[in-house]
């Protein structure tokens, strides 16, 4: 490691202690009381978030109810059925405050002695003319508000709306209150409770500071005012004027108060204020018999949303646990072969993943027995010649004459070379399909990549045998192919010096490259004696060779399969076959071999 690095890591390293000390020490620093209190809610919500999300099931359904809970919330909390009851409520205690307050001024009795009666105009009067106080004088006069009048009268009026009514004089002052009425309207008198009487507890009054914080929102608080301060409600003091009002307050323990004043009047005159109010939790009873509906219905729904959610979880939470089980198997293989369970008949993400898993996992498996069967191979083909040269070694001390010496140290020289050249082309093969992976694949243009090729091939000849290189059906797109144009390359050249070395000294090695629909072809033509039909398939194995003419160790065998390896990683095919005419006796004659290669072009 570079002393700057090392000294940066330290640094770090020092930073990281040096926080942690800090976190420690503020922790000890604070009291053991706000410790242990912080440290107890941590491991609280720590604890819910790993039983409400440590599984995909759990997951889903405890996002579903999160959502549920959220929506029945909201509707609770938003709901506008609470405002349409008011104002349908305000709409009629003002209908009903009218019809009282006519009932009332009707009631009124006025002071008819106040009234002047002329004597003379009486003996004036016709058959069918009366005689008495005009309208104007009348509206002059006072009518006064009996209370025990109008108590049976209100008692009658009020007691089947369940609401309080209070009238006021002009002045503000109560004259009567529904609430001190008994089932007769007499007006009843008690004893104000002693102030040492027993007070809500702390639960009642707890709920009912909840209740105030949550319904209150910018309603102002009901207070009881005295009977003689009737003009502190404003709704009381506008009645005054001649003008209906309403108000809606909340009051000490969060029920909500809806009260309207009507005017009582008669002859334009006002005489009073009738004031009409909700009863406690009238109102609000309504409005909590209605969420009681919605929390039925949300039970129901959380009933439903629960099976629901775990249906679906148990969809893809099950098989994605399987399929994680079945990875876990192979990792650690427990059996030889794992088989991975197959949803691909799903037509869904689970299917799918299914179906790659398993590809991932054949494709590893075959990977595996290929490296086994390679690394078999391999220890084969070096076993040979070192047991070759072992031989030769063990015999040279024995060897009394010089050409028998001669002969030994040929042999070891053989084996030698043989043995570099298959490790060569062993660490070629086996660091193949690492580059084909890291490199990116970019256009190639075969065109100029078999024409150098062919020139290099030409300068260099082997056995005078010459390349020759033809190109058919070229259209606008030319002979482009994706890959990599150095291991497309090492194909070419492979395909070249094989066809090179079983073609007779003179002959030619034919190179044709044309263009198909949506392919590139490369056909390679010697004129050697062919490939044994038995052999088609055996020719692309690793270490498999057929020379006997060229004697024992002269090749690797691993050319063609280098060539097969990089063919199929560009996606593409690689065959050999006969060309052959008609002999002379019907039977067809061999002409060569014919190596084709196809790749998808672009």
């Amino acid at each position: 490691m570079k002393p700057g690095r090392l000294d940066h890591v330290l640094d770090r390293t020092t930073d990281i202690a040096g926080s942690e000390a800090d976190t420690a020490n503020t922790e000890e620093a604070a009291p053991p009381a706000r410790r242990s209190v912080t440290s107890w809610l941590r491991q609280t919500g720590q604890f819910f978030v790993w039983l409400l999300f440590s599984s995909l099931n759990r997951r889903i359904v405890s996002l579903n109810v999160i959502g549920l809970f959220a929506l029945v919330i909201g509707i609770l909390y938003l709901s506008q059925f609470r405002a349409g009851l008011i104002d349908a409520r305000i709409q009629s205690l003002l209908v009903q405050g009218e019809i009282m307050a006519g009932a009332i001024a009707a009631s009124a009795t006025a002071d008819i002695d106040a009234v002047q009666i002329d004597p003379d105009r009486l003996l004036e009067l016709r058959a069918g003319e009366s005689y008495g106080p005009t309208d104007e004088a009348l509206s002059g006069l006072e009518f006064p508000i009996n209370p025990e009048r109008i108590g049976p009268l209100l008692q009658r009026l009020v007691y089947p709306t369940k609401t309080r009514a209070r009238i006021y004089d002009r002045d503000g002052g109560l004259i009567l209150d529904s609430r001190n009425l008994d089932r007769r309207g007499d007006v009843l008198r008690f004893e104000l409770p002693s102030p040492t009487a027993e007070k809500p507890g702390m639960a009642e009054r707890t709920l009912s500071a909840i209740r105030t914080w949550l319904g209150r929102g910018d309603l102002p608080l009901y207070k009881e005012l005295g009977p003689e301060n009737g003009m502190g409600y404003q709704e009381v003091a506008l009645a005054l004027t001649g003008q209906k009002a309403s108000m809606v307050r909340i009051n000490e323990r969060g029920e909500v108060i809806v009260s309207v004043a009507v005017p009582v009047q008669r002859f334009r005159a006002v005489r009073g204020s009738l004031m009409l109010s909700t009863q406690g939790a009238d109102i609000d009873n309504m409005v909590s018999a209605e969420r009681l509906q919605i929390v039925k219905v949300f039970l129901i729904l959380l009933g439903v949303m629960v099976v629901l959610s775990n249906v679906l979880a148990a969809t893809i939470a099950g098989p994605v646990r399987r399929l994680a089980d079945a990875a876990e198997h192979v990792r650690r293989r427990i059996r030889s072969r794992v088989e991975i369970p197959d949803f691909t008949r799903r037509r869904d993400e689970i299917g799918h993943l299914s179906g790659a898993i398993r590809d991932m996992t054949n494709a590893l498996y075959r990977r595996i027995d290929a490296i086994e069967s390679f690394a078999a191979d391999v220890a084969h083909e070096l076993k040979n010649p070192l047991t070759s040269m072992r031989s030769a070694v063990e015999t040279l001390p024995l060897a009394k004459t010089e050409e028998s010496r001669g002969r030994l140290l040929a042999v070891i020289q053989h084996d030698v070379k043989r043995l570099d050249r298959l490790i060569s082309d062993i660490a070629d093969a086996s660091r193949l399909d690492a580059e084909l992976q890291r490199q990116e694949s970019a256009p190639v243009d075969l065109s100029q990549l078999l024409t150098t090729l062919i020139a290099v091939a030409n300068e260099t000849r082997q056995e005078n045998v010459s390349v020759a290189l033809s190109f058919e059906g070229s259209g606008p797109q030319g002979f482009k192919v994706p890959g990599h144009d150095s291991r497309l390359g090492q194909v070419i050249g492979n395909l070249i010096d094989n066809a090179r070395s079983f073609s007779p000294p003179g002959g030619t090695v034919r190179v044709t490259c044309r263009r198909l629909k949506n392919e590139a072809e490369i056909v390679v033509d010697d004129d050697g004696p062919g490939v044994n039909p038995d052999a088609f398939q055996r020719i692309f194995e690793r270490f498999y060779t057929d020379r006997p003419e060229q004697g024992f160790g002269q090749n690797s065998g691993l050319g063609l399969s280098i060539c097969k390896q990089i063919v199929e990683a560009h996606g593409g095919r690689i065959w050999v076959e006969n060309r052959q005419r008609a002999g002379m006796g019907g039977e067809p004659q061999v002409l060569g071999a014919r190596f084709i290669v196809r790749l998808p072009a672009t």
